[in-house]
């Protein structure tokens, strides 16, 4: 998903997000636990803010379109 596609993402959270490989973020956003299906699922329709200095992104399951979320821990 492009950069492009993610409005609502503030500031600091869109300066980490381009600062990732793409070939690291589409494996990132590939393997998100839903604990609806109970198994690893891609996120979707995806908002990311940075909290406690990790990147915190809130989206759906690509399957279920249950609430899931993925934090990307801060170096």
């Amino acid at each position: 998903m492009a950069v492009e596609n993610l409005p609502t993402f503030t500031r600091p959270a869109r300066q980490r997000w381009e600062s990732i490989p793409a070939d690291i973020l589409q494996r990132l956003l590939a393997n998100v636990w839903c604990g609806q299906c109970r198994h690893e699922v891609t996120i979707t329709n995806f908002t990311g803010a940075i909290k406690g200095g990790n990147l915190l992104l809130e989206g759906k399951c690509a399957e279920c379109h249950g609430d899931v979320a993925r934090v990307i821990e801060g170096s």
